[in-house]
């Protein structure tokens, strides 16, 4: 089967209701989330208006169509606003995890065989929040700390959905 790796198209910029978060968003219709082989679970790398390019996954839009969240900094660069038509590109972002792995936590990886195989286990969203929590974190023993503090805490988690 040939799978669509990306997608062009031009449209003007969203906005959800407030109780939805109020995010600025792309509406991308599920015909089109439906051809990548991943479908609604790809990473994507998302290029608007030939100036900015971020990672970015799918949200459900509540319809049967998803979205692609526009944060209100790029809205800014772009000077656009709730309305404005932008023309924007999506391909598969080559990336499974659609965030590059911090240093420490590579190097933590294969130092710690017990960590590494709990990291493997763990979903992609989890690992990407790991990854974003040492992003935060300046400090290296810091990161070093909350890696495997988390690590260990998912799997407690993983024991638990084991023992049920």
């Amino acid at each position: 089967m040939n799978y669509l790796k990306e997608f062009e198209s031009e449209q003007s910029i969203g906005q959800l209701e407030k109780q939805k978060g109020g995010y600025f968003y792309l509406k991308v219709d599920a015909e089109i989330v439906n051809q990548f082989e991943k479908g609604r679970h790809t990473r994507l790398v998302c290029v608007l208006d030939e100036k900015i390019t971020l990672r970015c996954g799918l949200n459900h839009l509540g319809d049967g169509h998803f979205f692609i969240i526009v944060s209100g900094k790029y809205m800014k660069q772009l000077n656009k606003q709730t309305g404005s038509m932008i023309h924007f590109k999506i391909e598969e972002d080559p990336d499974q995890l659609g965030v590059e792995m911090p240093e420490i936590l590579d190097v933590l990886l294969s130092q710690d065989e017990n960590l590494k195989a709990i990291f493997d286990k763990i979903s992609d969203g989890k690992k990407r929040s790991l990854i974003y929590t040492i992003l935060k974190t300046k400090d290296l023993d810091k990161q070093i700390q909350a890696s495997t503090e988390f690590l260990k805490k998912e799997q407690f988690n993983l024991n638990q959905k084991r023992q049920k």
